[in-house]
């Protein structure tokens, strides 16, 4: 399992220039990965926002997560001696190893974690006997 970016840079090509650039995303929200016996687990640290502001995408074998925590607390004339608490736009897209079925993973948003269980793909066992057809001569 690996975080495959945070999309706060983007390359973009056209007509044979490159050019970078901040994307949307600012901010990458603390998760945590780990396996139990039925599968992985996903659970994303995201106090202070609603499930409506958070979208999960399954493309390929990667979980894109994101949203927007809106910035509606603050006043506007503050003056910030400590500021840790991100807002705005987020993006964390995850890879998810082989031996996981993301098509069947389900969602789950609950004080203030979003969590994320991906089952463990049914495995076909090691060794199977193969039937052998008698007198069937459109195999041969």
């Amino acid at each position: 399992m690996c975080k495959v970016s945070s999309s706060v840079h983007f390359v973009t090509r056209s007509a044979g220039t490159v050019r970078e650039g901040a994307s949307r995303a600012h901010w990458v929200p603390n998760t945590d990965v780990y396996t139990t016996d039925n599968g992985l687990v996903i659970k994303v640290e995201l106090a202070g926002m609603r499930s409506e502001h958070l979208e999960i995408m399954v493309e390929g074998n990667r979980l894109r997560i994101s949203g927007n925590r809106p910035d509606g607390c603050r006043s506007p004339k503050a003056h910030f001696l400590v500021m840790e608490i991100n807002y705005g736009p987020f993006e964390s897209i995850l890879e998810v190893p082989p031996g996981y079925d993301l098509s069947q993973a389900k969602a789950a948003y609950l004080n203030g974690f979003l969590r994320i269980d991906v089952p463990v793909t049914v495995r076909p066992s090691k060794s199977a006997k193969v039937p052998i057809a008698e007198g069937d001569s459109s195999l041969i």
